[in-house]
């Protein structure tokens, strides 16, 4: 018998059993499935479909507390006035590693003066009333103390004022400036030339939202989705899709301490998850570490199929 008698015979494909199989059907079926369920998922899991928050919006909405941070702005006392890198060069401001200032390193690269930025240039930059007109020079030619002076005791009757109008004193030319912008924030212009880049496309809302920022009404919009810092929240898309979930193992530090009591809570943060990060990725080379899957026999449960099989073929050679 020749070496090609010896081998087996190819069978014929058309003596196996076959069955009938509508590939169009179960593609149409796999998709309504997958579309019912990925809406109603949406439904249940989505981020809200909220409107941008604009100056103007915000002016209109809550036109004491845009007041209020407007006043700040002038005075160089907000929170993005006192931050420090990468907008301003604010004394001992920044977060830190240790002895190391992380923002600091990086430098002012986005320059932001918020009395000039958020306030004059953009009274200087509208037509503005000769009473306006007046109130700028008389702010440009009063000395620093005296400039602090005035948003100080504005400051103070804003907030002893709760809302209302504040008892007449010394504020210089404050009342009027700031009116005039809260003016030029409810007409939209103002969201306007915190934009303006001298280029056609205004694709920079740095400084708008950092003024919206300052301010508590951006702030009280947020947490009414349950996207404040304890709450667990974070957003970035609007439309009806889930928020980032995977950034749980992120935001979990921010809830416990000392991370959530700390002021430095970013970069500890941030030095913490690029520890783990590390880690993660060296674990094939941590001793002790890397043998937990022998250990545990985990992959003897993921290749169990193969282990069966290899368990049937040696009691057949036994």
């Amino acid at each position: 018998m020749t070496q090609r008698a010896r081998k087996r015979a190819v069978p014929d494909p058309a003596a196996f059993p076959t069955r009938h199989y509508d590939l169009v059907k179960e593609f149409t079926i796999a998709l309504v499935v997958v579309a019912l369920l990925t809406a109603a998922l949406a439904a249940v899991f989505s981020s809200p479909d909220a409107k941008p928050v604009t100056l103007a919006s915000w002016s209109r909405a809550d036109g004491a507390d845009f007041t209020a941070t407007a006043v700040t702005e002038l005075g160089g006392t907000s929170g993005t006035a006192e931050y420090g890198p990468p907008y301003n060069h604010t004394p001992g401001a920044g977060q830190k590693l240790g002895p190391v200032g992380l923002q600091s390193a990086a430098g002012v690269r986005i320059p932001v003066d918020t009395a000039n930025d958020f306030v004059l240039r953009p009274l200087r930059d509208a037509p503005e009333p000769p009473a306006v007109s007046a109130g700028l020079a008389a702010w440009a030619a009063a000395s620093a103390a005296q400039r602090q002076a005035w948003t100080s005791a504005y400051s103070d009757a804003l907030n002893k004022a709760g809302g209302g109008a504040p008892a007449k004193g010394n504020y210089g030319p404050v009342p009027v400036l700031i009116a005039r912008l809260l003016g030029l924030a409810r007409s939209g212009a103002l969201d306007g030339e915190l934009q303006a880049e001298g280029k056609f496309y205004q694709t920079d809302y740095t400084r708008p939202l950092l003024f919206l920022s300052d301010g508590s009404y951006l702030e009280s919009l947020a947490r009414a989705e349950h996207l404040g810092g304890d709450q667990w929240g974070m957003m970035n898309e609007t439309g009806n899709y889930p928020g980032q979930a995977w950034l749980w193992l992120y935001t979990f530090w921010y809830q416990i301490d000392p991370f959530k009591s700390s002021g430095n809570a970013d970069a500890l943060i941030w030095g913490l998850m690029a520890l783990l990060s590390l880690g993660l990725m060296l674990v094939p080379f941590i001793p002790g570490v890397r043998s937990v899957p022998r250990w545990t026999r985990v992959y003897r449960l993921i290749w169990r199929t193969y282990y069966r099989e290899q368990a049937v073929e040696g009691n057949r050679q036994e």
